[in-house]
């Protein structure tokens, strides 16, 4: 079965058709990636995923249960995570403080007895086993705010990891990050999906092609390829959409 199954996705914003007829899924153990030029429509599919758009028809299964009408936070419950092109954390708070809120919110306790959290000890040892293996683990009483973009993009990951999601959603994650960054943000994802499945949404054609179990291309709204890596490197289809950029597909 399926993790994530997206079934005749459609969006209009007036005469502009931003998904057209999508259809794709994410299995067990895959790291499915998304790409396509500026405009393809990737982040509206992205929204409509996670709840932020309603689709006008066209289905959206998380294992196996239809989501398409749930809230935001009714997904994310029911093991929907996802990453930000621009990070979305708690710039006042440290890196352990920010996971720990994650693994409360999980548990479904209020944020508003976060006054209480400091004698949850159990809390602390979920977010200290999260920083653990992470270069993060140094720097955890860091306030986000001080955080270099790599590493705000790291505990970014983190946190939508505490919440054991069954799927991750991740939004150009290579994003505002150096050549050192990137390299390190790649081994950290190869690593997370082992035990997590991924939909990477990203611009980076070397990360896609490093971590990539399987790749669709969107352009104007449509899915025109879905493969292998090396079948989209090869497909003239997406060389075109790409507009003869080739270096970009090497």
């Amino acid at each position: 079965m399926s993790v994530l199954q997206v079934s005749n996705l459609v969006k209009r914003f007036g005469g502009l058709l931003a998904t057209d007829d999508v259809s794709l899924t994410v299995e067990e153990g895959e790291i499915h990636a998304l790409i396509g030029p500026n405009g393809a429509g990737k982040s509206t599919l992205i929204n409509q995923l996670c709840g932020e758009l309603a689709p006008n028809s066209g289905s959206i299964h998380l294992a196996g249960r239809n989501i398409t009408n749930l809230s935001v936070p009714d997904r994310v419950a029911r093991g929907l995570g996802r990453t930000f092109q621009v990070t979305n954390l708690l710039n006042d708070a440290t890196c352990r403080q920010n996971i720990a809120m994650a693994v409360q919110a999980r548990e479904g306790l209020n944020f508003r007895i976060w006054d209480r959290v400091a004698r949850r000890q159990r809390l602390w040892d979920q977010a200290d086993a999260l920083l653990a293996e992470t270069p993060l683990a140094e720097r955890c009483d860091i306030p986000v705010q001080d955080l270099s973009q790599g590493e705000r993009k790291q505990l970014e990951l983190l946190v939508a990891l505490a919440r054991r999601p069954r799927i991750l959603l991740l939004d150009e994650p290579m994003a505002g990050l150096g050549a050192v960054e990137s390299q390190e943000m790649i081994a950290r994802l190869a690593l997370i999906g082992r035990d997590t499945p991924m939909l990477l949404v990203e611009h980076d054609m070397e990360a896609v092609f490093a971590l990539a179990t399987r790749v669709s291309v969107l352009v104007y709204g449509r899915i025109i390829a879905s493969g292998s890596v090396d079948e989209i490197r090869e497909n003239p289809e997406v060389r075109e959409a790409y507009l003869g950029a080739e270096d970009a597909l090497c």
